[in-house]
């Protein structure tokens, strides 16, 4: 299953355009509410460094694709409908893209870091909107809903917990459907410090609390301040990063990466997602335009924020936030292949903390019967099943049969 991501957000502050420039689609993009009616589901990429150059080997990818060196690794990315107030009592789309948000394992929360929209997401003059309180509103409407179905479902908990079922087994059944898992539970229980608080002596403000943190930990989350192009917008960046310490905050340009990519295409530049510079190379068929444009991308977005960062945060969310390592398992250990002689062919992205064992669960169901150990192909040393991958790791498999 590929990594889902979502892109929230109120209206207009660009969610479409950064969907449009990390995944070469072309969905509609205009300045009325509610462009975007229904989730669109596209594919993007993390990226990251191939191991194949430390081998000094040629690969054959399979499940990814490898360009200059760099592995691009596929995931889904939601664009979802834009938030209004009150969506978690079900008010405009809200029961629906909160229940597509629920399917994300991350979020990229998407504001205009001009100030170009008011409180309702409508098109204002730049400058008089406020980034800090959109961020706020969206925020409020998912915490209210995880709140919701905490609230809703009191009795149902109650009674769990009086027949014997542990409260964090009780909670983690409500919120299964949404990717809540009971390690989230628990550890919203303790850093909470409702514990050992009897659930039924829980009042407004323990289950506010409780929501918040458990929405936090089980759908992380960065802010995009996007539109980082427009005069004024680096003052509101600040005001975010000061504001919002405890999360990352990301400089994006959603239209200068747009125009990158679709000059790329038509090979006019040289570009690869995420890098530092471009190169021109048909400077004769741009026209003044586009050849303003690309100069003020690389003064003006390159030469301050060092990248347009739509990849950037893709790649954030995916190894920092979601804590992701991207693991090669071969089966052939001369040759790094696999059984048919692709050599390095699939590249994993597997949780922190995950072992030989989960790997052998994530190739194949039946390997994890009979599986004996793993072999480190870097160091040539055998791995216990229990051992925890680590980023970069090639491994291969050693099952009785294979033996």
């Amino acid at each position: 299953m590929p990594i889902k991501i979502g892109l929230i957000g109120k209206t207009n502050t660009g969610k479409t355009t950064f969907f449009n420039s990390a995944t070469l689609s072309s969905e509609e993009i205009s300045s009325y509410p509610f462009t975007t009616k229904k989730p669109v589901i596209g594919i993007a990429h993390a990226v990251t460094l191939c191991v194949h150059p430390e081998f000094k080997i040629q690969d054959n990818p399979n499940n990814s694709k490898c360009v200059e060196g760099w592995r691009y690794i596929p995931i889904e990315l939601i664009d979802l409908p834009g938030l209004i107030k009150d969506a978690w009592k079900g008010k405009g789309l809200g029961n629906q893209f909160l229940s597509i948000a629920a399917q994300s394992d991350a979020l990229l929360h998407v504001v205009d870091a001009s100030g170009g929209i008011d409180s309702t997401g409508k098109i204002t003059e730049v400058g008089t909107g406020d980034p800090i309180s959109d961020f706020a509103d969206i925020e409020e409407e998912l915490i209210m809903w995880y709140l919701k179905i905490l609230e809703g479902n009191r009795d149902k908990v109650s009674k769990l917990i009086r027949i014997g079922t542990d409260i964090s087994d009780a909670i983690t059944d409500l919120y299964r459907g949404i990717g809540v898992t009971k390690t989230h539970v628990k550890e919203t229980l303790r850093a909470t410090g409702l514990e050992e608080k009897d659930f039924d002596d829980f009042d407004n403000a323990d289950s506010k609390k409780f929501a918040s943190y458990l929405r936090k930990s089980s759908k992380p989350t960065l802010i995009v301040a996007n539109k980082i192009d427009v005069e004024g917008a680096d003052k509101n960046f600040s005001r975010l990063r000061e504001r919002y310490n405890d999360s990352i905050v990301i400089p994006v340009s959603g239209d200068s990466e747009f125009s990158l990519r679709r000059a790329e295409q038509k090979g006019l530049i040289k570009y690869s997602p995420g890098s530092e510079q471009f190169e021109i190379i048909k400077s004769d068929e741009l026209n003044e335009k586009q050849t303003n444009a690309l100069n003020f991308i690389q003064r003006g977005i390159m030469g301050e924020y060092m990248r347009t960062g739509v990849q950037f945060a893709i790649n954030v969310a995916v190894f920092k936030l979601l804590k992701m390592n991207s693991i090669y398992p071969v089966a052939n250990e001369k040759n790094l292949s696999d059984k048919k002689g692709r050599v390095l062919p699939d590249l994993l992205l597997l949780k922190n903390g995950a072992t030989i064992k989960d790997l052998a669960k994530e190739i194949h169901s039946d390997l994890t019967k009979g599986l004996l150990y793993g072999k480190d192909l870097r160091y040539n040393l055998r791995l216990p099943i229990d051992y925890q991958l680590r980023d970069r790791d090639v491994v291969s498999i050693i099952t009785a049969a294979k033996k």
